[in-house]
């Protein structure tokens, strides 16, 4: 039987190969920073981010007036080269005031999310790893401060603090602190302890869903403690939920603090918060609206920036959003 060289075609050159490499191997951080640099909203968001932090952090000291200066025969001045915000009704400067109160409130945000991450996750981590008596005991500990009001909360502690008979600032510790004021220290403690409760319960969630594992019952095998397995293996694989919920929550306690500025139970007269500033003018909205606009401003870009950014971390961590 004769074979015709017809039957025989040429290899073509682009036909792919049958194991070729889709795309370069990376890290679990790589991959999420690719993801998140295709996010155009996110890292717009992330630029504003930190143009908010440069101007609360460097702002104050590149502005010849001080938040608290009153310039006398600059009442009630409309924005202008001299005063680009215009000055409020005792002369101060309200572009210094506003970058001040922007300080204030992003201080109070992440002072709420170092206690957020530092005690919710350690909380939450031991609740959910050991379960049983010990998990219920925990939890209902939590339901218990969850259920007493943030703002009676500060209430409270502010009429303690502000007691003369009980003058923390007294003590060596907190003597550092004398110049924020009772108010800005209550609203501290109030947050860093109610603030964590959220954490806690979502990393008690995870935690719960991870502990059951193939690697964890691996670890144990091997002899690790109880400790090892809960902060080497389970922690750091809760670690992007914990990131995204802590960039989610830092605009929720800038939002409360402003809240509560705006009700008078915020900063000690002259220091401003943007809250308060909000409060100082609106008594004098039909005539001075931008004593208004402008804090009020501040606080809706700081809230778009953070809640932006941290639903496209969201989608960047979360290797399921991966198309």
């Amino acid at each position: 039987m004769e074979i015709s060289t017809e039957l025989f075609k040429p290899l073509n050159k682009r036909t792919p190969a049958r194991e070729e490499a889709v795309r370069p191997s990376l890290t679990y951080w790589k991959d999420a920073w690719k993801r998140l640099k295709k996010n155009k909203v996110a890292m717009i968001c992330l630029m504003a981010i930190t143009l908010i932090f440069l101007a609360a952090i460097i702002g104050p000291y590149l502005i010849p007036y001080s938040y608290s200066e009153q310039i006398r025969g600059e009442e009630d001045l409309a924005p202008c080269r001299e005063h680009l915000f215009g000055t409020d009704g005792l002369g101060r400067d309200m572009l210094a005031r506003v970058l001040f109160g922007m300080r204030i409130s992003l201080s109070v945000g992440i002072v709420a999310s170092i206690i957020n991450l530092t005690i919710g996750v350690v909380y939450g981590g031991i609740s959910g790893y050991f379960g049983g008596k010990m998990d219920n005991l925990m939890m209902r500990l939590v339901d218990i401060i969850d259920s007493i009001p943030t703002t009676l909360y500060v209430i409270l502690l502010m009429v303690v603090f502000k007691n003369p008979e009980v003058n923390i600032f007294e003590l060596p510790v907190l003597s550092l602190f004398k110049g924020l004021g009772a108010s800005l220290i209550s609203i501290y403690v109030a947050l860093g302890t109610t603030y964590w409760i959220t954490m806690a319960r979502i990393v008690r969630g995870e935690v719960l869903s991870l502990k059951e594992r193939e690697y964890v019952t691996a670890a144990k095998a091997l002899g690790a403690s109880n400790m090892r397995v809960l902060f080497k293996h389970l922690i750091p694989n809760c670690i992007g939920t914990i990131i995204v919920i802590t960039m989610l929550q830092i605009p929720t306690a800038i939002f409360v603090e402003s809240f509560l500025s705006f009700l008078g139970l915020g900063v000690d007269v002259p220091m401003a918060s943007l809250g308060s500033l909000a409060a100082d003018a609106l008594g004098g909205i039909r005539s001075y609206f931008y004593l208004l606009a402008f804090p009020s401003l501040a606080i809706c870009v700081i809230m778009l920036t953070f809640n932006l950014f941290g639903d496209g971390l969201r989608n960047a961590l979360d290797p399921r959003m991966r198309k």
